[in-house]
């Protein structure tokens, strides 16, 4: 069950991604309408991905990294990295999304780049997270969220 609601949510983010390139694309041909209709696209997805994987987190928990010690360390640096720009991505959205709204497109127009190649990268990162804690190596425990909070408990790897 946990990896299919993970596939899911992997399916969401890069779906939302590729809304989010083909609006970019939109706006560049000065197909107003249709950028938004596909940037609006993109950021509902993104949203329902975002909600996903809050549930999931909570409801399924967490999969530890089951791959080899040797390979632990540079999947944490590079799981940090994915946090910290899906993090920013996210940000950069509602503020882009919010320029828009209040038709402020002057700025818009100087953020909005930043945005989608930041949730077109962070899209990407996701995906090899995604292979490598469920396709390249084998899942290592999960444990949810809450428990981890009730009991500071972290599993035996």
């Amino acid at each position: 069950m946990h990896r299919l609601w993970n596939l899911f949510n992997e399916l969401l983010m890069l779906t939302s991604a590729g809304f989010v390139a083909a609006g970019w694309y939109q706006i560049r041909h000065h197909r107003v309408h249709r950028h938004r209709r596909f940037m609006l696209i993109g950021a509902a997805l993104g949203a329902a991905f975002f909600v996903s994987y809050v549930g999931a987190s909570f409801i399924i928990g967490d999969t530890y990294f089951g791959g080899p010690q040797s390979v632990s360390l540079p999947y944490q640096v590079f799981l940090q990295v994915h946090v910290m720009l899906a993090t920013a991505a996210a940000v950069l959205g509602v503020i882009t999304l919010r320029l828009a709204w209040r038709a402020r497109f002057s700025r818009h127009r100087r953020v909005a780049p930043w945005t989608a190649v930041s949730w077109m990268v962070a899209a990407g990162t996701g995906l090899v997270v995604f292979l490598l804690l469920f396709v390249i190596y084998p899942p290592g425990p999960s444990t949810t969220a809450l428990w981890n909070l009730l009991l500071h408990h972290r599993p035996n790897a």
